[in-house]
C-alpha cells in the first residue's frame, strides 16, 4: 500500500504559464525576486494550479495575481509543455499563447517585468523548464506573423 508522501511524489507538479503577444510581436517575460527559487532568472508568468481548479482558470488567476491583468480562459490557446525534475517530484508546465487582456502589466510578484522578441529571449537565463519553450515560440510566431 502506498503511503500518501509517496504518491504526492508521483504526482506532478502541475503549473501553468502564459506567452503574452503584444502587438509587435514580442513576449513578456518576468524576472523572479530575490529570495525565491531561481532568484533572477526571467520566465513566463503563471504559477500552480490549485486542487480541483481547471487549468486556464488557474492561469487567469495567476495572471490577476502577479500582473494585474485580467485574461480570459478562453483567452488562451495551449501551445506545449516541458517537464522537469524538481527533488523527487516532476514539474508539469504547460504553456499557453495570449494576445488579448485588459489592463497594463505590472510586476507584482517579480523583480522587473519585460517585452522581449524570441531573439532578445534566447539571451536571458531561464529556469531549465522554461528554456525549452523558445525554439517553440519562435516557430509559432513566424507561422502567425507575430
Amino acid at each position: 500500500m502506498m503511503i500518501e508522501q509517496d504518491r504526492q511524489k508521483l504526482t506532478p507538479l502541475l503549473v501553468v504559464a502564459a506567452a503574452l503577444i503584444n502587438e509587435n510581436g514580442q513576449l513578456l517575460v518576468q524576472r523572479r525576486p530575490e529570495g525565491k527559487s531561481m532568484a533572477g532568472l526571467w520566465e513566463f508568468p503563471g504559477g500552480k494550479v490549485e486542487s480541483g481548479e481547471r487549468l486556464t482558470d488557474a492561469l487567469s488567476r495567476e495572471l490577476h495575481e502577479e500582473l494585474a491583468i485580467t485574461a480570459l480562459p478562453n483567452d488562451f490557446a495551449a501551445l506545449t509543455f516541458a517537464s522537469e525534475f524538481l527533488g523527487e517530484r516532476e514539474l508539469l508546465l504547460l504553456l499557453y499563447t495570449c494576445r488579448q487582456w485588459s489592463g497594463t502589466p505590472s510586476a507584482l510578484h517579480a523583480s522587473e517585468i519585460r517585452w522581449v522578441t524570441v531573439d532578445e529571449l534566447m539571451a536571458l537565463p531561464m529556469p531549465p523548464a522554461d528554456a525549452p519553450f523558445i525554439g517553440t515560440l519562435r516557430k509559432f510566431l513566424s507561422s502567425t506573423d507575430g
